[in-house]
């Protein structure tokens, strides 16, 4: 069974920076395109960013377009997310995500399989 794990979440203060990893437990991991999302509390789960399974293609919300960088490396089967410019709105669970899709899409419906989620606190 595929699992996803995530860490690197964190408290930081309002302009700081984290990195976020997602292990992915299969060495298929070069089949899979890859997402993190974010849930806030009392709002749905959101897109936030993409990556193809070949790295080329990468799509972003535009709420973190410029300030967040999706990544992988197909070596070590993880993807990352770097968080730069963090503001008190980017408080939330931060989940990662796998799918099978050729290409990267924002709905959470075509990803097959989910991580635990990490949670990221921005203070003020």
């Amino acid at each position: 069974q595929v699992q996803l794990v995530e860490s690197g979440g964190g408290l930081v203060q309002a302009g700081g920076s984290l990195r976020l990893s997602c292990v992915l437990s299969e060495r298929t991991f070069r089949r899979y395109a890859m997402a993190w999302f974010r849930q806030a509390p009392g709002k749905e789960r959101e897109f936030v960013a993409g990556i193809s399974w070949s790295g080329v293609n990468t799509f972003y919300a535009d709420s973190v377009e410029g300030r967040f960088t999706i990544s992988r490396d197909n070596a070590k089967n993880t993807a990352y997310l770097q968080m730069n410019s963090l503001n008190p709105e980017d408080t939330a669970v931060f989940y990662c995500a796998a799918s099978t899709e050729p290409l990267v899409t924002i709905d959470s419906k075509d990803y097959d399989y989910w991580g635990q989620g990490t949670q990221v606190t921005v203070s003020s």
